[in-house]
């Protein structure tokens, strides 16, 4: 990383970008002491191995826009990592020795696709999904210096959960009726031939989803540990699906539960997500119910059981870096260089919305008093949401003197399963339904200038964000976009072929089948309207929110002389790389600042 991480002079909003993080490692089933990890140790988010047995550390990749998805083999001989072009997410997966040496293609004869999963057997053989545009999804079983041989194709999406631990059954989750939202599960055998079927939608007339967590890390054993919405949240059982059986589990946590398996089979790591914090369990099939795995106040955002039984997590909190952490109290991987400095806690915030309790994050500069101008930093996905975890981008704004208020809208998770699918058809609409609810009590509560509000975000947040500008028009003082849909009938047709199911799930079709929802729900639609200064980034090779539709808009605020900046970037629905996320930041913090006057009490 740069020298400047250690410059007093530097603002520590730039510092916490530029130390060093590092992801949950990850290891070999049959070799644990070989992991593989995520850092942006040299200022690029890249893939490195980690030899626990000799502590030495290897980048694996070495690209210009950043490389994060990679997988180790059971053996723990070879990474294979994924090589798309600047962030277009679209290629194919490459092979490279554990210990160093040439990259090769992993799946010779498999064109370039987004991913669609992997699964990789103990005989070397693997299990490929992709998806194109012409192909819809397909499943491909890859046997070392053999052909790939295709065992599964439909057009909707669908995607590799797991292969078996004797690699004789895999399972895959799929949307074959139609409901992109809320998969059903396959279990197939390497021939593609089907084993047993798991559908809570009933052929797509039910709203419940299944998710594959994994098979039984033991030979022979064929149980397969599922996620399922049955009773309005997602929580874990187990289902084998060679005899039939469906073992529930006493699990009686609110919130959503998720769980994997203890390595040697015999107990369940739950990881419970409620309100926006998280915590860790212990449950043995049989037992009354789970044991707290002891973590503190925050967010575990991965987590994995070892060999030993020892429990590795990541946590954060809004107040404190991110660690990856062990149950025997040790630091497990400490990326080099300064910590990130801390930031100000987050305190919750619940209103009373349209369609019930609203959840907000709040985070207030730490000298001063309200209001405060004060930005809505509106999350992505739609189906996420914010926590109380570390953020550079939130804290940087805190340190120059605005509230940062993040709202978990209807359509975010870990609120039940009806509060996450509460979007439907009225797409955008709903979701600003209840950032306004937060607005209003905001303003009233004395925390928000009205005169300086903010309405920001990426991705899906950025999608609000140009729809709340257009349709709130007198609610917002300012815009910043980042990555947006902002003409959602161009976007559908430009973007990548599992967005386009979503969009079909969420709007009831597509945009020659209902129109009116496409218009109603594309912030292109209201841009007349909007009357706050609009700051827009875009990836030029975004496949989830491509640029053409980001132009339209743009083209359509110049026509009529709004007030706007664009900024464009080589890379895809976002960066891996520090400096060039330091460079939209500082972007858009100027540009508020220009248009909002400085905020007092300001590290600039």
């Amino acid at each position: 990383m740069s020298d400047t991480q250690n410059d007093p002079s530097v603002p520590e909003w730039e510092q916490r970008f530029r130390a060093a993080r590092v992801s949950l490692p990850d290891w070999a089933e049959d070799a644990p002491d070989r992991s593989l990890f995520v850092s942006n140790a040299t200022g690029t988010y890249e893939l490195y191995a980690w030899d626990r047995a000799t502590g030495e550390q290897r980048q694996v990749t070495d690209r210009p826009n950043g490389t994060t998805d990679g997988v180790l083999t059971p053996d723990g001989e070879a990474v294979w990592w994924f090589a798309d072009t600047d962030g277009d997410e679209f290629g194919v997966w490459m092979r490279q020795p554990f210990g160093g040496g040439a990259d090769e293609p992993a799946a010779p004869g498999l064109e370039p696709s987004y991913p669609a999963g992997l699964a990789i057997g103990r005989d070397g053989t693997a299990v490929v999904g992709r998806s194109t545009d012409e192909d819809g999804t397909t499943v491909h079983l890859v046997r070392p210096g053999s052909e790939p041989v295709v065992i599964y194709r439909h057009r909707e999406s669908a995607g590799v959960g797991d292969l078996s631990h004797d690699g004789s059954l895999i399972a895959l989750e799929h949307t074959e009726h139609g409901d992109a939202m809320h998969s059903a599960l396959r279990v197939v055998r390497p021939d593609g031939s089907t084993v047993a079927e798991l559908d809570d939608t009933e052929g797509g007339t039910k709203e419940l989803g299944l998710s594959v967590l994994g098979f039984a890390p033991v030979a022979g054993d064929t149980r397969l540990l599922v996620g399922h919405q049955r009773r309005g949240r997602w929580e874990p059982m187990i289902w084998d699906p060679v005899t039939g059986t469906e073992t529930d589990l006493p699990v009686d946590l609110p919130g959503d539960v998720g769980a994997e398996w203890y390595p040697d089979g015999s107990a369940l790591l739950i990881e419970h997500g409620f309100e926006a914090r998280s915590e860790l369990w212990r449950y043995e099939p049989g037992a009354k119910g789970p044991v707290r795995v002891e973590t503190p106040a925050g967010t575990v955002s991965g987590a994995t059981a070892r060999p030993d039984g020892t429990v590795e997590y990541l946590w954060s909190s809004a107040a404190q870096p991110p660690a990856v952490r062990a149950t025997t109290g040790a630091v497990v991987l400490d990326p080099p260089g300064a910590k990130a400095p801390a930031s100000v806690p987050v305190q919750d915030a619940w209103v009373d919305g349209p369609g019930g309790r609203i959840h907000a994050l709040v985070q207030t500069p730490a000298i001063g008093d309200g209001p405060f101008p004060t930005i809505f930093e509106i999350h992505g996905g739609p189906t996420w949401h914010d926590s109380d975890a570390f953020a550079s981008g939130p804290a940087a704004w805190v340190d120059h003197g605005f509230a940062v208020v993040r709202v978990n809208y209807r359509g975010s998770t870990g609120y039940g399963r009806a509060w996450t699918d509460a979007l439907k058809h009225r797409v955008g609409l709903i979701e600003l339904e209840d950032i306004a609810a937060v607005r209003d009590w905001a303003v009233k509560s004395g925390l928000a200038d009205p005169a300086r509000l903010v309405l920001a975000g990426g991705s899906w947040g950025g999608y609000l964000t140009l729809l709340g500008l257009g349709t709130q028009p007198d609610s917002w003082a300012l815009g910043l976009a980042a990555v947006p849909v902002a003409d959602y009938v161009t976007a559908y047709h430009d973007e990548m072929e599992a967005l386009k199911a979503m969009d079909r799930t969420l709007l009831g079709g597509t945009p020659e089948e209902v129109p009116d929802r496409f218009e109603a729900s594309s912030p292109l639609t209201y841009v007349d309207a909007v009357r706050a200064p609009v700051y827009i980034s875009a990836g030029v090779n975004d496949p989830r929110c491509p640029i053409r539709q980001v132009e339209n808009y743009v083209d359509r605020l110049a026509a009529r002389g709004a007030v706007h900046e664009v900024y464009r970037y080589d890379a895809g629905h976002g960066s891996l790389v520090v400096e060039e996320r330091i460079k939209q930041v500082r972007l858009e913090l100027d540009f508020a600042l220009r248009h909002l006057g400085q905020a007092a009490g300001t590290d600039s």
